[in-house]
């Protein structure tokens, strides 16, 4: 008899809540962006994954088009004063590079391992 196949749990959804690639199940990060060594529930070896600093580049891409945008509109629509834009756009931009930075880091080890990045780096 035949064994069903089991479909693997989406990159993206593992990905961005910090899940295991392979099981969906256990957690990836020990820490904030510390990965694990391996995986609890399914003993996948995590030192496939580096995502150097891509993550990092699209959150601040992505965070400053946003708050910048909103910056250029409160300036040419109400002209306030400098300190109340810093009041105002720093704390977003931290708040908003922060909560974006370990989503998109889960994200992009998740991608490596749909797309069988380590596979690639053992053969050199």
């Amino acid at each position: 008899m035949a064994q069903p196949q089991i479909t693997p749990p989406s990159p993206y959804a593992t990905g961005l809540t910090g899940r295991c690639p392979r099981c969906g199940e256990g957690k990836l990060f020990d820490g904030y962006l510390k990965l694990k060594p391996r995986c609890a529930a399914c003993g996948l070896d995590f030192a496939f994954a580096d995502s150097a600093d891509g993550p990092a580049v699209f959150i601040m891409l992505i965070a400053g088009f946003f708050v910048l945008g909103l910056a250029l509109y409160v300036e040419i629509a109400y002209t306030p004063p400098i300190w109340l834009h810093l009041l105002l756009w720093l704390p977003l931009a931290l708040v908003a590079c922060l909560g974006l930075l370990r989503p998109m880091k889960g994200l992009a080890v998740a991608l490596q391992y749909a797309h069988k990045a380590e596979e690639g780096r053992l053969k050199k």
